[in-house]
């Protein structure tokens, strides 16, 4: 099983930046892919932004050129940089990682419990 915890959300006024964090870990595993997601109130959830372990990444239109995905892939470890910070950016973000059990071969998809972004004057 794999645990993802995430960090970085809060309150930030619009054009304002956030740097969210996601940490994997629990037993042995490799990671394909790592993410977030948002979800607005009365919204679906969707995809922001994702990477590969290879460093081929997906943005979402509404946040390119203002989001940034990194990863250290030694360390389990995602951020999203988030620049120019607008009301409708704020969302639940919830980390997600596809994963492959070194033991047992599963491929499986976690999720992360969630961090609050605001995004408000």
């Amino acid at each position: 099983q794999v645990q993802l915890v995430e960090s970085g959300g809060g309150l930030v006024q619009p054009g304002g930046s956030l740097r969210l964090s996601c940490s994997a870990s629990g037993s042995i595993f490799r990671i394909n892919a790592m993410g977030w997601y948002r979800q607005g109130p009365g919204k679906q959830r969707e995809l922001v932004a994702a990477i590969t372990s290879g460093g081929s990444t997906n943005y979402a239109d509404s946040v390119k050129g203002r989001f940034t995905i990194s990863r250290i892939n030694a360390e389990n470890t995602v951020y999203l940089q988030m620049n120019n910070l607008k009301p409708e950016d704020s969302a639940d973000y919830y980390c997600n990682s596809v994963a492959t059990s070194v033991r047992w071969g599963r491929v499986s998809d976690y999720w992360g419990q969630g961090t609050q972004v605001t995004v408000s004057s």
